[in-house]
């Protein structure tokens, strides 16, 4: 006896399988394309963005009276608001199997610092924080990159001497995506380029994007990744049309603030993405 199933219920029965198998220890690498914009915001900082599958979380620091805060906009001084007590010490605890709330990720995690304060001395202060992380951290070693269960990348205010002179360190630069193959020396210095959406693209979704904004976005996405750059694009419509062609254009990380919106989107996405050849080193 052969039973016929409608178009739409083969849709919905792949949806509910993908979320079955995506949340069974591996929802990461589902969600590798996945960017959870300022994490902070939600109720559960980190663990929202972990439970839906995102392996790829931002947070926003001030430097304020030695500690760095996690803030947007000039924060509220609240001990439980510093960057080590909301992302580096659960996620430490979490891969050392000490965190009851937080299983260890099942794929390696980027953390994006977007530096709200002055660039230099904000830094300094991270790398001193780093420095108590170091067994997690993925890390640069005289022109050798060693990936460990953590990256951190900097954004927004980047100490772009301090870090292009350093040997050895413990964190990289989020490139403008704008200036892609500009800097041809600076090499291990880089991991992603990134840059606001309506520089690129004026599409908010209606229709087809027009021609020339394809054309000229992924001729930047070539760009970066003839370096080895992931490409994000910030403050872009958070709808599915976007999300879509993004992936299209071969933009490897969606930018949202929706992050069930963004995990359902991309969990129900047949098409199949090139896997990365890094490799992790657990210490």
């Amino acid at each position: 006896m052969q039973v016929a199933i409608s178009q739409k219920h083969l849709k919905l029965l792949t949806f509910v399988l993908l979320v079955i198998t995506g949340f069974s220890g591996q929802s990461q690498s589902l969600l590798s394309h996945g960017f959870a914009h300022n994490d902070y915001w939600h109720k559960r900082p980190l663990y929202d963005a972990l439970d839906n599958g995102y392996s790829h979380i931002e947070a926003d620091i001030y430097l304020r009276k030695g500690e760095l805060i996690v803030a947007h906009v000039l924060p509220f001084f609240k001990k439980k608001k510093t960057l080590e007590q909301l992302y580096f010490k659960p996620l430490m605890q979490s891969i050392q199997g000490r965190n009851k709330l937080l299983a260890a990720p099942a794929a390696p995690i980027t953390l994006m610092i977007d530096i709200k304060s002055e660039a230099d001395k904000t830094y300094a202060a991270l790398e001193q924080l780093m420095q108590k992380y170091t067994a997690i951290l993925s890390s640069y070693d005289n022109g050798q990159i060693t990936y460990r269960q953590v990256t951190i990348v900097i954004t927004g205010h980047k100490p772009h001497k301090i870090m292009k002179t350093q040997t050895s360190r413990l964190a990289f630069i989020d490139e403008d995506l704008l200036k892609v193959g500009q800097d041809t020396l600076s090499t291990g210095v880089y991991q992603t380029a990134s840059c606001k959406y309506s520089n690129l693209i004026t599409w908010q979704g209606e229709g087809e994007m027009p021609a020339k904004e394809k054309e000229r976005l992924c001729g930047y996405i070539a760009i970066a990744h003839e370096e080895e750059k992931k490409v994000r694009l910030w403050a872009s419509p958070e709808n599915a049309s976007v999300w879509e062609v993004l992936l299209d254009c071969g933009v490897d990380l969606i930018n949202t603030d929706q992050l069930v919106a963004l995990r359902d989107f991309l969990l129900t996405q047949q098409t199949v993405f090139a896997k990365s050849d890094r490799t992790v080193i657990s210490k």
